[in-house]
């Protein structure tokens, strides 16, 4: 979606990249405040984290008004 290496996500983040690794891998949940740092890092860069609405939770990348 993004087109990021685990190394950009985890600099993005603030957070090391054994974490991301980790966590994709599924070794691991990362603690409450990495997660919470992934999700902001995910958010500034656009990606919409979508509620379940019956459908189930999602994400999207959120569209980029044009200001010209």
């Amino acid at each position: 979606m993004l087109d990021w290496s685990q190394s950009e996500l985890a600099a993005a983040a603030g957070v090391s990249r054994a974490t991301v690794v980790d966590f994709e891998r599924g070794a691991r949940i990362p603690h409450r405040h990495n997660l919470a740092a992934i999700r902001c890092a995910l958010e500034a860069a656009g990606v919409e984290f979508i509620p379940e609405n019956g459908g189930g939770p999602g994400v999207r990348l959120a569209r980029r008004s044009d200001s010209k």
